[in-house]
């Protein structure tokens, strides 16, 4: 049986725009280069970084006997906008239910027939939950090569998908890389306000504004960046937006990902004035969550001093 073939089928059919295989071993290029990134603290608060150093670099540490990778890429992108220039801006990602809903039922879906149609198969299904570096590991497969903003990059699908990670004790021929065609651009890292991107394909994550309004808790976000937010109150996509490679996006065809009725519509003054009743309404499934409501009016009072 052709596993490879049978399992990207499967993938193709749950909605998974592209499917790569790797050998699950020790990543090797990463180590060095993850420790540098955590001794240099450019992942500032995010202290899970730092956690299960190992397990982040070897699969077989997270599944027994591990010995395929598998990366799946599912497309998030859309053309919709919101409607009022001046209103406080949310990444593209987090208009519809969140991600880890959508793409685990999927993820579990396809475990399920990998072990109907195989037999009796150990794996673990991923999406940006665990220590699993999604990036190298879809790098790895083929999926892509690393951008010099550090996402990955599909030659005829731009970056604006998620990545999902299935690991199994099932042998399964892998792919191989493919090169790198960011070549002398510096559109991301020209763009980018806060000045995150410090060198090519190394970002400071305490410097990125999707950190600094999702991932910092401080009741403050820090003064250097006042006037230099362009207006996010949820995630950023500028170093993807100004990507030559996105013009190959296309749009997602998931319901689950279609914005709440109101969302796109509300004006700046909407914002402003947003109250937690409208914001669990707003945001029920969403992965603005992550951020509560304390957090999104903090970045929405700090876009107004900015």
């Amino acid at each position: 049986m052709d596993y490879k073939q049978l399992i990207t089928n499967k993938a193709h059919e749950l909605g998974f725009f592209h499917v790569g295989f790797s050998t699950a071993d020790f990543l090797e290029e990463e180590a060095p280069r993850l420790e540098k990134w955590l001794n240099k603290h450019h992942h500032g608060e995010m202290a899970y970084m730092a956690n299960h150093f190992d397990k982040r670099l070897d699969p077989r540490l997270l599944v027994e006997d591990a010995k395929t990778v598998i990366s799946l890429l599912f497309n998030y992108y859309t053309d919709q906008q919101q409607s009022d220039p001046e209103a406080p801006k949310i990444s593209k990602y987090a208009y519809g239910e969140d991600y880890h809903y959508v793409i685990k039922d999927k993820l579990k879906e396809l475990l399920a027939f990998i072990q109907e149609e195989i037999g009796e198969v150990n794996g673990r299904g991923f999406v940006d939950s665990a220590p699993v570096m999604d990036k190298a590991w879809a790098k790895k497969a083929g999926l892509g090569w690393l951008g010099k903003n550090s996402n990955l990059i599909h030659p005829k699908k731009g970056s604006f998908f998620f990545i999902a990670d299935l690991i199994l004790d099932l042998k399964i021929e892998a792919d191989g890389p493919i090169k790198d065609y960011c070549g002398t651009c510096t559109k991301c890292i020209d763009a980018c306000p806060t000045d995150a991107i410090i060198e090519p394909y190394v970002v400071n994550g305490s410097k990125c504004i999707s950190y600094l309004t999702i991932e910092l808790k401080d009741e403050l976000l820090p003064k250097e960046f006042e006037g230099k937010m362009d207006n996010w109150m949820f995630g950023c996509d500028i170093c993807q937006d100004v990507c030559p490679w996105n013009r190959f996006s296309v749009l997602h065809n998931e319901e689950r990902f279609e914005p709440h009725p109101d969302l796109l519509d509300l004006k700046k003054q909407d914002w402003m004035g947003l109250q937690e009743e409208g914001f669990q309404i707003l945001f029920q499934r969403s992965p603005v969550k992550r951020t509560k409501y304390k957090g999104l009016k903090r970045n929405i009072t700090f876009l107004k001093i900015g």
